[in-house]
């Protein structure tokens, strides 16, 4: 399966609840975190919450 990095590049000060909690659930807390994640459906709807907070590149 592809591998996905996402990182955490602004910050989670003035985001709404839900999209706290979708950061917490990825392991992302500040900015400049990274995880490494299987590219599926789940981690895509994850990310078209945070589209404008994070950055995704694939590995």
């Amino acid at each position: 399966m592809e591998k996905v990095k996402v990182v955490l590049v602004k910050s989670l000060i003035a985001a709404k609840p839900n999209q706290k909690a979708t950061a917490a659930s990825l392991g992302l807390k500040r900015p400049g975190d990274s995880i490494l994640h299987d590219n599926d459906a789940v981690l895509a709807g994850k990310i078209a919450v945070l589209h404008h907070l994070v950055k995704v590149e694939t590995v």
